[in-house]
This record gives structure tokens, C-alpha cells and sequence, in this order.
């Protein structure tokens, strides 16, 4: 129904804001970027769906705005874009589709997609140009509402992020654990059950006590942002389940609320932030910039496209077409004006307004392309990230590919950022199941892939390094599957990679079997170890620590049930029990020592006259790896690094020393004869990890194990040692 048209209000912040109108009176003031529209209007809608129209008539450098008094926080409300349907020009104006506002704070309803909520004649017979027919039907009753957001009330936003500090971890000191909020905790038996699977859930102490436990810095989660469903998932009774289908970059995903969605989404959210940080976790976020939920032009009208579709999405030279390097339908044109300001606004509100510590841009290249479709990685996005002073200064990762021409720009992303760098996984999973041709590719990757990263001014923390993500085999089933097995998925297995350089040590799929589960688990902690000694980023996936299986299903996106969400259960398991206790005990020894986290590059030099080399490999003969060796197959590598005289100096300005260690990769079955290098790289080795051994008990000095530099041992198959190197003039204990 119409109403009144709203006061002039004032085009500044876009959205919906509760603000003092100019006599003082309460109100909220609704600004919408809208570049080439002809009119539009805010609707606000009652609880029982009443429908009220306010036309916005005023129009400043193409943001309509307007203030209405009276409206509270809470207030349900989307807008009406009027202009020309043109579609072979871009053009896809339709005032009968209700619009999500992009600024929107909090989103109420979820999405379903009948026929009325597309902006053309969905079921038009011919479907070659049923995209150029418009749909006049009204999409209201079908799509959820913007909600605005209580900012300064007693229980309001600002409140609930009062007294935040954040815990400010540098980089090089930062391991990273991602999850899902609500597949973390949904099976979580120390998690009330109403607050499972919500942003209060990951919030509640038995939640954090287990981060805490296991000494993770950081948590990204996977996308958090307001997201829909895939008309493809709903058709098959599945949903959309890690989220990388968004629709508002500004709301936190209602249905991870334990609150309610009128609002208090957002004020969950920033209370989650808050009680991460009191446990000194940093937040990072996993945000999809590149692409939206609306699809292709066959998709639904939800809120981008009906604003403006040219201003916000990369358009080919058929303008009735959309570019996609994203796989998704669309990309969004982060060269336009709006689009970047839409990015960098959002951004900014997730840093200081939610308290957000960094960002992982999936399929960043996407927003690094041009309007001529080329990659540039310094263009008008990353350059106003690097020059903005709330952006600059948090985590920035990026995953540094997309599906277009030149997509692949692993190394290629200018200071700040750090990136998931997939080399390291798949050296990781080659060298451990037997793939690697020589250990070459390898050594990069455990020092910090100097040969990636060193040319454009960054430092080993530019690598995140991984062996398993959301995306693929969790651990256990990477080491007890060698196909996938995404039939579940309702796509006749053909979704999801065949590169997933996995082994099943002999079985496919679980087995009853002892010493094949017993050889799995070995596996895990050697690929868990092999992380966490390596220089960079370290990030794990949750539930990996101790044996979380999707039973093979390497594209598991689709499933909101058990097959994704961690099974609490296994902590109970000796055997994975056993290894979460390696992890966290690696984790201890990566943070009590900087040698795992330095924060420049190896030179293979000594950095005093007389000293050792900062890095040195060695063969199995305890000799130093030569050219040639480098080149010659083998499955066993030793890695030495140096502790003295680390190129970093302390909060004091002090150098920093360490003690020097010895790390030895097998990754044959038989056992090998290994000579440890002798003097003057150490007088002794204490043997601190040796992932043969299911019993992982604490080595703590002086009661550890204590062999001979240069004595011959004898390195277990498939096995990972950590040895602390002690200069010859240490003191003796047992020594073998």
C-alpha cells in the first residue's frame, strides 16, 4: 500500500540506519545506491507481512535517500527499484521484485524461489529468451527482509562489543584453525543444545576451552555473511551448507543465530567475537566478494541485480550475458565504483563494528580483474585496501585463483596479503604417499617457499600453509580413500576434484582392519607434523586433529548433517585422542620456539663468522645435500635449523636466539639407516616427536632420549623425528 513519501534524510551511510531525525526525533534514514534508476521506494512491512511504500525523492549523486520518523529498530523493511527492462543492454529494472538492501545489517526470512522471485518469466516455453521476458508478479511474500540494527541501546550492538581487546597476534606467530560455525559445535556434548550450531555456541566456554586446548591463534570461519540456497540443492532436498552463496555482505548469517533474526543476528555475532578474543583467538572471516546468489541471467532477482545490474556485475560485451570466472554465474565487478565501495564498505564495518581481525578473499582473482577481463593484482580493489587505514592493518589472505584465463596467481599478490598456497599441499601429500620424484619442490615448502613469495618483498607468513581445506578430503580420508565419493551429492559423483593425491594404505574406505587403521593414523600425524614444523602460516580444518571422515566425500558443500559437522565422539578414541594430543603438543613447540616462526626467509648462510648455516639439508648419510642430491629420488630428507642468531630482535630491540633442530622426513615403508649430522651441528639430539609411536607422551627435559651426534639410528618407516640439536659441550643424560 502507498504511503507518505519520507523526508529529505541525508545520503550518508547507505543503508538503514536508526538515526535522530532534525527535530530530534527518532526515525531511521534509508540511502540507497541506485545509479541508473528512475525512481524507487523503501517498503516496510508489519509483522503480519502489511506492506507500507515510502518513495524516496531524493536523489544526491545517485544514492536515493530519505528519512522516515517513528520507524524503530527491528523494523522489517527492502526496497522497490524502478527503471527501464532492457536486458540486451543490461538493463533489469523490475519494481515488482522485492530487493534485499546490500547494506543491510540483518536479514529476517530465508529464501525460496518460486517462480515469482526471478525477474523474468522463469517457465517462459521458450527458454533461449526467458530472460529477456519480465515477470511482473510480486516477489515479496517469497524473500527476506532487511532488518534494522539497534547501534547504541543497552543491549545493542555497540554495547555487546564494550571492552573488546583484540588479541593482536603478529603473522609469523599465527596458526590457523578453519571451522564452520555451526557444524563445530552442532554435535558439541559440552554446548547446550539450544545454542548449537550458533555464533553463541562457538562462543560457550566448552567450545573455546577446546581452541584454547589445542593452542590454534586464529579461527577462520567459512562464509558468515547472509546466504541463500541453490535452486539445484533445494530441488534435491539438500541446502546450501558452507555458504559461499551470499547475498548480504553486511548481516551475519541469520541462521547461525541461537537469538533470533529481528536483529539481534548481529549482536550474537559480536558478542562471539568478544569472548574469542578474551581467549586470545583472532576472528578471520572467509568472505565472498566475487560473485553473489543471484546467478546468471537465468537466476533470481534478489537484490544486485535489481538495483543496478551494470554497476555491480562484469557484464560481457552481450551485455545480456554475464562474465563468469567464478563457476558461480556471475562475478562482481570490482572495478565499478559501486562494487568497490560496496566491498570496502562492508570490510570496514566487519573490522569496527564486529570486531573482525582479517579476511580470506575466496577466489581473489575474480576481484582482481579488469573491465577487459585481465588479472591485476595491483588493481583498483587490492590498491584501496592497501591504502585504506582500517584495511591495511588487518590479516589479509587470499586464494589466489579463479576459473577465467590467467587465473592462477599463486606468488602473484603484492604486500600485504598472504595467500593459501595449494603447492604446499600437494608437495605435502605427494612426498607422504610416494609421488614425488626428488625432494626439490619439498625443501621450498617446509622453509617457507622462498621461491614464491621472496620476489615481491614478503615474507615466509605470506604462505598459508595447508594440507587439507573445506574444500577436498578432510585428513583421516586422505589417507583412506583414493577416489571420491560425492554420490550423495546427487550429481552422479561427477562434482568435485579427481586430483586428490590421496592413498589408502591398501583398503579403500574405512576398515575393521588394525594395522591398517594403525598405519592411517601414523599418516595423519606425519602430515599433521610436516605442517607445523614448516615455515609460514600453519592452518588446520576442524575436526582433523582427531579423525574427523566425510566417508570420502571430497565436495561435501550440500550436506547439513553429520557428514560435515565434528564428531566430539572420537576424542574419546585412544587412538585420535593420541593424535590431538600431537597436535597441540607441536603447536606448544612451534610457540615456544621462533626458529618454526621466522619471519624472514633462509639465506643458507651462516649469519655470524664462525656460525652455523640459518638452514642446512641433509641425506640419510648425515652428509649436506648437494646439487645433484637434490636431484636424485628419494623419500628421506633431513632439515636442520639453526637457532642462533635469528634474524629478529624482541619488544626490547634484544636478538633473538634459539635452540636449533633437527627434523627428519621417511616416507618409504621399510625403516632407514640415517648417520645424525655430527659436530659442530650439535653434540647431542634430544628425540622430541617420533610419529611412529601411537603414545605421544610429554618428552619434557632432562628425561628425553638423548643420540650421539653422528651416530648411525634407525628412522621407522613412514615416520616423522623432531630432534632438539644440543652443542657439543651440553651435558649428558641417557643416550643411546
Amino acid at each position: 500500500m502507498a504511503a507518505e513519501p519520507a523526508w529529505p534524510g541525508s545520503p550518508h551511510p547507505l543503508g538503514g540506519r536508526a538515526v535522530a531525525g532534525p527535530g530530534g526525533e527518532p526515525g531511521v534514514n534509508f540511502a540507497l545506491w541506485a545509479g541508473g534508476a528512475e525512481a524507487v521506494e523503501v517498503c516496510l512491512f508489519a509483522d503480519d507481512g502489511t506492506e507500507a511504500r515510502h518513495p524516496l525523492t531524493e536523489l544526491t549523486d545517485e544514492v536515493w535517500h530519505g528519512f522516515l520518523p517513528g520507524v524503530r529498530p527491528g523494523q522489517r523493511y527492502g526496497y522497490r527499484v524502478h527503471g527501464r527492462w532492457d536486458p540486451w543492454t543490461g538493463a533489469r529494472w523490475n519494481p515488482a521484485k522485492l530487493l534485499l538492501d546490500p547494506y543491510a545489517r540483518a536479514v529476517d526470512g530465508d529464501y525460496r524461489l518460486p517462480p515469482e522471485v526471478y525477474g523474468h518469466v522463469r517457465d517462459w516455453p521458450e527458454r533461449h529468451i526467458a530472460d529477456t521476458v519480465r515477470d511482473d508478479r510480486d516477489s515479496a511474500p517469497f524473500v527476506p527482509k532487511g532488518v534494522v540494527v539497534d547501534d547504541d541501546g543497552p543491549d545493542g550492538l555497540r554495547a555487546a562489543g564494550a571492552g573488546d581487546r583484540r588479541p593482536g597476534t603478529p603473522w609469523a606467530d599465527s596458526v590457523v584453525y578453519e571451522l564452520h560455525v555451526r557444524g563445530f559445535t552442532m554435535r558439541h556434548p559440552g554446548v547446550p543444545e539450544p545454542l548449537r550450531g550458533t555464533y553463541a555456541g562457538l562462543a560457550h566456554p566448552a567450545a573455546v576451552e577446546h581452541l584454547t586446548r589445542l593452542g590454534v591463534t586464529a579461527v577462520e570461519l567459512l562464509p558468515v555473511h547472509q546466504f541463500a540456497h541453490e535452486e539445484h540443492l533445494l530441488r534435491r532436498g539438500l541446502r546450501n551448507y558452507w555458504g559461499y552463496n551470499t547475498v548480504g555482505y553486511f548481516a551475519p548469517h541469520a541462521g547461525y543465530a541461537a537469538s533470533g533474526t529481528r536483529g539481534r543476528q548481529a549482536v550474537e555475532f559480536r558478542r562471539m567475537v568478544r569472548a574469542l578474543h578474551a581467549a586470545g583467538i583472532e576472528v578471520i572471516l572467509d568472505v565472498v566478494y566475487n560473485h553473489t546468489a543471484e546467478g546468471g541471467e537465468l537466476g533470481p532477482t534478489l537484490s544486485l541485480r535489481g538495483i543496478d545490474n551494470r554497476g555491480y556485475y562484469h557484464l560481457r560485451e552481450d551485455a545480456r550475458r554475464y562474465a563468469d570466472t567464478t563457476g558461480c554465474g556471475n562475478t562482481v565487478h570490482a572495478a565499478r565504483p559501486a562494487a568497490l565501495r560496496l566491498i570496502t564498505d562492508s570490510l570496514r564495518y566487519w573490522v569496527t563494528e564486529m570486531g573482525v581481525d582479517g579476511f580470506r578473499f575466496d577466489l581473489a582473482t575474480a576481484l582482481a580483474r579488469t573491465a577487459h577481463d585481465e588479472v591485476d593484482v595491483h588493481g583498483p580493489l587490492p590498491a584501496a585496501i592497501a591504502q585504506d587505514p582500517v584495511l591495511r592493518g588487518v590479516k589479509l589472505i587470499a586464494e589466489p585463483w579463479d576459473v577465467g584465463p590467467d587465473g592462477y596467481q599463486v606468488g602473484g599478490f603484492p604486500p600485504p596479503w598472504a595467500e593459501w598456497n595449494d603447492r604446499y599441499r600437494d608437495a605435502a601429500r605427494d612426498f607422504w604417499r610416494g609421488a614425488l620424484p626428488d625432494v626439490r619442490d619439498l625443501g621450498y615448502r617446509l622453509s617457507g617457499s622462498s621461491d614464491l613469495y621472496a620476489w615481491s618483498g614478503r615474507g615466509p607468513s605470506a604462505s598459508v600453509n595447508f594440507v587439507t581445506a573445506h574444500d577436498g578430503f578432510t585428513l583421516r580420508d586422505l589417507v583412506s580413500y583414493e577416489r571420491k565419493h560425492n554420490e550423495a551429492n546427487g550429481e552422479d559423483n561427477r562434482d568435485g576434484t579427481d586430483d586428490n593425491r590421496s592413498a589408502n594404505c591398501g583398503v579403500e574406505g574405512e576398515t575393521g582392519d588394525p594395522a591398517v587403521a594403525a598405519r592411517r593414523r601414523r599418516q595423519v600425524r606425519n602430515l599433521l607434523t610436516t605442517l607445523l614444523v614448516s615455515t609460514g602460516v600453519p592452518m588446520l580444518v576442524a575436526g582433523d586433529e582427531m579423525g574427523r571422515t566425510q566417508g570420502g566425500n571430497n565436495n561435501a558443500y550440500c550436506h547439513d548433517d553429520e557428514t560435515t559437522w565434528v564428531d566430539w565422539s572420537l576424542r574419546e578414541d585412544p587412538g585420535w585422542a593420541s593424535v590431538a594430543d600431537l597436535a597441540a603438543r607441536l603447536i606448544a613447540l612451534r610457540r615456544a620456539h621462533p626458529v618454526f616462526r621466522r619471519r624472514d626467509f633462509f639465506t643458507g648462510r651462516a649469519l655470524a663468522p664462525g656460525g652455523l648455516r640459518d638452514v642446512a639439508w641433509f641425506t640419510p648419510r648425515g652428509t649436506e645435500m648437494t646439487e645433484g642430491d637434490w636431484f636424485a629420488p628419494t623419500a628421506t630428507l633431513g632439515m636442520f635449523l639453526s637457532g642462533r642468531d635469528i634474524p629478529q630482535r624482541d619488544e626490547r630491540g634484544r636478538r633473538v636466539t634459539d635452540d636449533s633442530f633437527l627434523v627428519l622426513l621417511h616416507a618409504e615403508e621399510p625403516a632407514v639407516e640415517c648417520t645424525l649430522p655430527p659436530p659442530p651441528w650439535a653434540g647431542e639430539y634430544e628425540l622430541l616427536v617420533d610419529t611412529s609411536r601411537e603414545d605421544q607422551e610429554d618428552r619434557g627435559e632432562p628425561c628425553g632420549t638423548r643420540l650421539r651426534a653422528g651416530a648411525r639410528v634407525t628412522l621407522p618407516g613412514t615416520s616423522v623425528w623432531v630432534l632438539r640439536a644440543l652443542p657439543p659441550t651440553g651435558r649428558g643424560q641417557k643416550t643411546e
